[in-house]
């Protein structure tokens, strides 16, 4: 197998910046819900910064000027599709089509209307993502976004769709921000676990079930591990777990050789790697070389099956990781062999982990505008996404919902293990145990 080098760590950032393991919900009649009542608008119309109203009641109703032209939807999305960045995410961008694309053809549409979506390309770029997403608002008249991608990318356009008052809705990126102002950012919905959510559940399980081992941190010093490191320290126990000095690398360093043999020197038993794979498969090569075998806990980013082209998979094994949905490996499931066909029939990429949870995206989509289909607007559009309640699908891992309200839009509260192991002589993740919660 092959094993990082000094290039390594930044290709790896490209790959796995993002993990695209959310939970969601089902819009379509293979999904297991639990039906809340439809959201209503508030008014007759809805005014938002000058756009005049915007409440429509009948798929004839012709309002191209906010994205609802007689008979159609138009929404749109700022996503990585070209250069090395669009090489690792397109399959999202390609899982949010095509299940767009079978409600058109198969279900008739949504609200009697035709989705059309608007996939614009921004490489990444922060810039680029402003660029694109001024397009889609002031050319495109679009009605909503979805599944903006990236942390730098759309956190260069968040503000800007917040002021316009445009649903903003499962932002394609686990930093904790996106979820923790609603008040201050009412139109923003992310649909990835946090990673503040994840480092908490991190620390309630080892404090469970590591008690009196001394916990370690190895984190990438950006939102990602910060985050990671602001929930590991409001879950672990002290009076069960010491948390030795947290060590951090930056997305540029070559190695992080050194971290790891000071973690060994402190002696850490139980280490979290909230690192992108290349780094993770570093650390635990890195340590094996030492002869140190802590118990490693990586990130939902690293919980992909390309973590075994990283280093071997006997090195790999007995790592601990999380994920909230279901992975492409289970084509026994019945949602998974339905996501398969669909990408077969109405995608132009393979079906893969990162295109379950572009579908996830289009099912919430769908399922909050069947929610506000008697009286459409923006503003009808966020009731119906705050009306989630205990909502599941069937691509989710059972006991992983959504609920969401004007409080809350922390969707994803829940996170199954999962453990590296070697199978056929194959590296594997295999789920264990029930969920975990946040809360």
């Amino acid at each position: 197998m092959p094993r990082p080098g000094r290039a390594w760590p930044l290709l790896a950032g490209v790959v796995a910046l993002l993990v695209l393991a959310a939970g969601a919900c089902g819009g379509d009649d293979k999904s297991t819900t639990t039906q809340t009542p439809a959201a209503t608008a508030t008014a007759a119309t809805s005014v938002i910064h000058g756009d005049g109203p915007i409440g429509v009641s009948s798929p004839e109703d012709d309002h191209p000027e906010v994205g609802l032209p007689k008979g159609k939807i138009v929404l749109g999305s700022h996503f990585a599709q070209s250069g090395t960045y669009g090489t690792a995410f397109k399959p999202v961008g390609e899982g949010v089509k095509a299940y767009f694309e079978y409600v058109n053809e198969e279900k008739g549409g949504v609200c009697g209307r035709q989705i059309e979506f608007h996939l614009e390309d921004d490489g990444y770029e922060p810039a680029r993502a402003q660029e694109v997403t001024r397009k889609l608002l002031e050319e495109d008249h679009v009605f909503a976004m979805v599944a903006g991608l990236g942390t730098a990318a759309h956190g260069a356009v968040w503000e800007y769709l917040n002021e316009k008052g445009i649903p903003d809705l499962w932002v394609m990126s686990g930093a904790h921000k996106w979820a923790a102002d609603p008040q201050g950012h009412p139109w923003t919905v992310p649909a990835m676990p946090s990673y503040f959510v994840e480092g908490t559940i991190q620390g309630k399980y080892i404090s469970e079930n590591f008690p009196d081992k001394k916990v370690a941190i190895l984190y990438q010093n950006d939102e990602f591990g910060q985050d990671t490191l602001a929930g590991l320290q409001s879950s672990l126990d002290p009076s069960k777990n010491e948390l030795v000095v947290p060590q951090s690398y930056e997305s540029t360093d070559v190695t992080v050789r050194s971290q790891v043999a000071y973690l060994k020197e402190a002696g850490a038993e139980v280490v979290v790697c909230a690192c992108i794979p290349g780094y993770t498969a570093q650390a635990i090569e890195g340590a094996d070389r030492l002869g140190w075998e802590p118990e490693w806990i990586a990130s939902y980013v690293s919980s992909e099956p390309l973590m075994f082209s990283y280093t071997s998979s006997e090195t790999m094994e007995g790592t601990l990781s999380l994920k909230a949905n279901k992975p492409i490996s289970e084509r026994d499931d019945p949602a998974i062999a339905e996501h398969i066909r669909i990408m077969r029939e109405y995608g132009d990429t393979a079906p893969a982990n990162y295109s379950i949870v572009g579908q996830i995206a289009g099912e919430l989509t769908v399922e909050v505008l069947s929610r506000s289909c008697d009286f459409l607007s923006r503003k009808s559009l966020m009731d119906a996404v705050e009306s989630l309640r205990d909502y599941q699908s069937e691509l989710d891992v059972p006991g992983v919902t959504w609920s969401l309200s004007p409080d809350d839009h922390l969707g994803i509260e829940a996170m199954r293990l999962l453990r590296a192991k070697v199978v056929n002589g194959q590296g594997t993740w295999e789920p264990e145990g029930e969920p975990i919660s946040f809360r």
